[in-house]
């Protein structure tokens, strides 16, 4: 099924087409990502990065939740990365000031923010929701990014960076071991947990969670 993850509309379609096909979901990886080197709007008025790396994700994964818990054991998992950089609550969208690495990483740090937020509401209902930091991977994610960003990440790729294959591996480690079925609400990398931006900022979870809901339009429970 294919949908274009930075209109809340294609998600909305994918949901309904998942649900008028299956009536059960294992596991569900958000593995969406763009790096532009400007600001860009999508139809539907978000920025780029945020609708794709981020908003897109959030509802997709919020209308897919019967789905995951009618197949309870279940598992989410958002691959990001542990960004430390806080997202703007006043000015999500960039309009007041924009940089490409600054969207970048708030839109990771979302994620993170998004995985905490859901750990906690989903307690107990048979879905562990984690993130995954896949470390510096060989792909075309930058190769829309700015010009010193492509030469960094260049670079770093040459020297440290892992294929898709080898990080696919994990995750499905990650995704389908018993090892890690009680894990919930974690950042984990290299087969184990690490250390989390902002997992322990609750107030900021749920506010930006509440922005997230209306922002797409869902309600605030889950």
């Amino acid at each position: 099924m294919i949908a274009d993850l930075s209109s809340l509309a294609s998600v909305r379609g994918l949901a309904a087409d998942f649900g008028a096909r299956c009536s059960k979901l294992d596991a569900l990886i958000n593995n969406a990502a763009v790096f532009l080197s400007s600001r860009k709007v999508t139809p539907e008025g978000f920025e780029q990065m945020f609708a794709t790396n981020y908003l897109g994700p959030f509802l997709l994964t919020r209308l897919l939740i019967p789905y995951l818990e009618a197949a309870k054991p279940s598992r989410i998992i958002n691959v990001t990365a542990p960004s430390t950089t806080r997202p703007n609550l006043d000015d999500l969208q960039g309009e007041r000031k924009f940089s490409p690495l600054g969207a970048f990483g708030a839109s990771k740090a979302a994620d993170l923010l998004f995985t905490y937020a859901l750990a906690r509401r989903l307690e107990g209902r048979g879905i562990t929701v984690n993130a995954y930091h896949p470390g510096i991977m060989r792909t075309g994610l930058n190769s829309s990014a700015p010009t010193l960003v492509r030469l960094v990440a260049g670079v770093l790729n040459l020297f440290a960076g892992a294929s898709p294959e080898k990080a696919s591996e994990e995750l499905v480690q990650w995704t389908m071991s018993d090892r890690f079925a009680a894990t919930n609400g974690q950042l984990v990398h290299g087969g184990k947990t690490i250390t989390a931006p902002f997992i322990e900022d609750k107030d900021l979870q749920d506010r930006f969670w509440n922005a997230s809901c209306s922002l797409a339009a869902v309600k605030e429970t889950v």
